[in-house]
């Protein structure tokens, strides 16, 4: 009953824990129950997320496995020797350090967090328009996996290719070799270099990829997550600045505010000027951040009736903006990225009022309804709408500064300053 034979000398922890459990056809869920766990600690286990178990949750597991003898000695030895990725008499690889706390993406960092950690992916691309926090996600992630998991992070700027020959590319995984590593390209908005994807993939066992891009690349067996920007609040909630504290946009908001005006709180005579600059701002980051900085010469109603000018008109503040992103040129270029007929869809959608869903898109285009619907993702994936919460059925919005866009006409936005 207990013998279990090479993957014993072989196995980690988390792989012996599986297929000791598989052996007597238990689920996590039975297991959990069985040893008075959570199940969530059986997957963090099984996944190698957690690698060293507390002494007494192994004693709990064993039990619950009705382990003895060798069988038990061997389970909880598993327990304290590293996995076959570690590599222990070498420290992890930390990640950059943010420049910054990261505000309002508590869900989409554990989302991405658990797709690597628990779910076991190897590839996936966060994608969105420029300026909306791909990068300070990302960051986040990473972090996380290197403090919790003790993961390497190699991170690399995906605009400028540095491995390009054979030599380099083997270099590269040897550099990474069985240790659990996240590498992360940033930027891709070229794309990627599959040929070396495929290479590390194959060489390095423990390695998972982490791509942030404008415009997501189709890779074999990759998920593409959309990263829209930080929701914004209800006009019923204007005159509520505690309810209106706990929206994300504004949450981040009134974290720039507060760094440039220490002391700063949301009164109930502000509060809506200070939701209806996230809403106008569609919550991007870098966009609220830019009007964050003019806070100490201006109110927020004062830099509302600014912004009722034209968001595009409003330059950088005179310092510390320098290399930030441009949302004015990101929302061009999102725009320039189109076809054709997605254009037109997007500015017959622009015209609409509210919000609408996909059928609503389909029967707006006059095109056959695959055809629609798959235009309506491509602009989902592009960041120019958004989708927005609903009861009957998933509904959509276009961005409140892509239809200042739209309405300007055509190429109007190369003569429009910066947001940001």
């Amino acid at each position: 009953m207990d013998g279990v034979q090479s993957p014993q000398s072989t196995a980690g922890f988390g792989e012996l824990l599986r297929i000791r459990r598989e052996r007597i056809g238990l689920t996590q869920q039975v297991l959990a129950d069985h040893a008075t766990l959570s199940v969530r600690a059986i997957r963090d286990m099984e996944s190698g997320r957690v690698q060293r178990p507390r002494q007494e949750t192994v004693r709990l597991l064993a039990d619950a496995l009705r382990l003895e003898g060798a069988g038990r000695t061997d389970f909880e030895a598993a327990a304290r020797r590293p996995s076959p990725f570690e590599e222990p008499r070498d420290e992890p690889t930390a990640p950059p350090a943010a420049r910054g706390a990261i505000v309002g993406r508590e869900l989409e960092a554990d989302v991405l967090t658990d797709a690597f950690a628990v779910h076991g992916d190897r590839l996936v691309t966060v994608a969105g328009l420029g300026g909306v926090g791909k990068t300070r996600l990302v960051l986040e992630v990473a972090g996380r996996l290197h403090a919790s998991s003790r993961w390497s992070v190699r991170w690399a700027d995906a605009s400028r290719r540095t491995v390009t020959t054979p030599e380099q590319r083997a270099a590269l995984a040897r550099a990474i070799g069985g240790r659990p590593t996240l590498l992360v390209l940033d930027g891709a908005d070229a794309g990627v270099d599959t040929v070396l994807l495929d290479e590390l993939f194959q060489r390095c066992p423990g390695l998972r990829v982490l791509i942030t891009a404008r415009v997501p690349q189709p890779l074999p067996g990759g998920q593409v997550i959309p990263l829209a920007p930080l929701p914004t609040p209800d006009p019923e909630l204007d005159h509520d600045p505690a309810a209106l504290a706990e929206v994300g946009a504004v949450r981040l908001l009134l974290t720039h505010l507060r760094r440039l005006r220490p002391g700063y709180r949301l009164g109930p005579e502000e509060a809506p000027a200070v939701a209806a600059l996230c809403r106008q701002l569609d919550g991007l980051p870098a966009a609220l951040e830019l009007i964050a900085g003019w806070s100490t010469v201006l109110s927020p109603r004062q830099l509302l009736a600014r912004l009722a000018d034209g968001p595009f008109h409003l330059t950088p503040p005179p310092a510390s903006y320098a290399g930030r992103a441009d949302v004015g040129a990101a929302l061009g270029a999102a725009l320039d990225r189109l076809t054709l007929g997605q254009r037109d869809l997007l500015e017959r959608l622009a015209a609409e009022p509210g919000d609408w869903s996909g059928e609503d898109a389909v029967e707006i285009s006059g095109r056959p309804p695959q055809e629609g619907l798959a235009a309506v993702h491509e602009l989902l994936a592009s960041g120019l709408i958004r989708s927005v919460p609903a009861r009957d059925g998933v509904r959509f919005t276009v961005l409140n500064l892509c239809r200042r866009l739209c309405g300007a006409g055509s190429g109007a936005y190369r003569e429009l300053v910066p947001v940001a």
